[in-house]
């Protein structure tokens, strides 16, 4: 399903790019495709969520953080392109609310994590249940990146460099959207495969519990990295 997925993003990706080449030209795309992967490739929360995720579930379920994620940024993006960015940027407030949503949901993932019993690798209880544990990884990953302050500045500070306004924006942010969706696919599906690679040498409940901590301790030390960030 995640190689699917990837598949069907890429085409889309290639597709969009290809029929908003007059706006943007090749030469503006490909800059902005070395620019997504430079994103896609830094570390951060992202890249935790889907590793701890993959680690505790395995490939096939962790995979879906990586969803949840790419959803994330194509809220991010949305809300960017509806101006709405700009108005966190610059109010006060409405940077600090969000902020700081952002910081006690890294925090309380953390704190979840750290009080976490070992978790169980005996079979799901019906399709049912694992149906609703999917959803639930989904919503986290993406509620991650929907609410992260850094992420709009990033938009603000780095999109607007690849459009061209002279140009309709509407095809341009779904090819910048769809070229953002296939690099992160792509790197974070590699971090999934490499956790959940791992996942045999966590059988034992001391191991398992030592490496949730472990990922507790990352989130709640990215909460606090993010307590720092300032509006500029």
């Amino acid at each position: 399903m995640a190689a699917l997925a990837a598949m069907f993003v890429f085409a889309q990706a290639n597709d969009t790019a290809g029929r908003t080449i007059a706006a943007m030209s090749w030469q503006l795309w490909l800059a902005f495709f070395a620019a997504a992967w430079a994103i896609s490739l830094s570390p951060g929360p992202g890249a935790v969520a889907v590793m701890s995720a993959s680690l505790q579930h395995g490939f096939a379920r962790g995979w879906f953080a990586v969803l949840g994620l790419v959803l994330g940024f194509w809220t991010q993006l949305v809300v960017v392109a509806a101006g709405v960015g700009a108005i966190i940027a610059t109010s006060a407030l409405a940077f600090a609310v969000v902020k700081w949503l952002g910081v006690a949901y890294l925090v309380y993932l953390g704190i979840r994590q750290w009080r976490a019993p070992p978790l169980s690798f005996e079979p799901a209880n019906g399709r049912s249940s694992a149906s609703a544990r999917r959803s639930r990884i989904v919503a986290e990953a993406w509620l991650l990146n929907a609410v992260n302050p850094k992420g709009t500045a990033f938009m603000l500070a780095v999109v607007p460099q690849f459009l061209v306004p002279s140009e309709p924006l509407v095809p341009q942010y779904l090819a910048i959207g769809a070229t953002l969706a296939f690099t992160d696919l792509v790197v974070n599906t590699g971090y999934a495969a490499l956790a959940s690679r791992l996942l045999g040498l966590l059988r034992s409940p001391n191991r398992l519990r030592a490496v949730q901590r472990v990922f507790g301790s990352l989130f709640i030390a990215l909460g606090a990295l993010l307590a720092t960030f300032k509006r500029v």
